[in-house]
């Protein structure tokens, strides 16, 4: 199971990563999203809108440099990576990666096919790519079929055909 959407413009993005957060804040387990898309494409936009929603106030900077990113939000750990600038998944393994998917954490992780073999399975993917207008984006989304049944409508409420 899977939805392909089109975001038109960066308003559709910021109504649609807030119906994800929407549904992420009703979660009280863990939860783990994987941004993947070429440079440019809007992971760190929707990340921003995302982490906003939920309730985090200030700046939200990508991660390209520092690698992780962490937010605290109503008591919820949240981290933020970006493994873009990542050589070998294995140095994930000398930072403590499995410890950031622990407890009740909201994980997001843009690149992570840099991550592959390391990283967990996510309960989300979006695959991020440009549309043919320069505004326009197709995100396709997949994972857990639990997850993908339960957002059902909520995730194409902003598609525009």
């Amino acid at each position: 199971m899977s939805h392909t959407i089109t975001i038109k413009n960066e308003a559709d993005t910021q109504i649609f990563a807030e119906s994800l957060a929407d549904f992420i804040a009703q979660q009280d387990t863990g939860f783990v999203i994987f941004l993947d898309g070429d440079l440019g494409a809007g992971k760190t936009t929707f990340s921003r809108y995302l982490l906003q929603k939920l309730g985090h106030e200030g700046a939200v900077k990508s991660p390209t440099y520092t690698l992780v990113e962490p937010y605290t939000i109503a008591d919820r750990a949240i981290f933020h990576f970006d493994l873009y600038r990542l050589g070998d998944p294995s140095e994930l393994e000398f930072m403590g990666i499995r410890d950031y998917f622990s407890g009740n954490a909201l994980v997001l992780v843009e690149w992570s096919e840099k991550g592959a073999g390391i990283l967990p399975e996510p309960d989300l993917l979006l695959s991020i790519a440009h549309g043919s207008a320069e505004t326009e984006r197709t995100i396709h989304l997949s994972g857990q079929p639990h997850i993908l049944q339960l957002l059902g409508a909520d995730v194409t409420a902003v598609a525009h055909d």
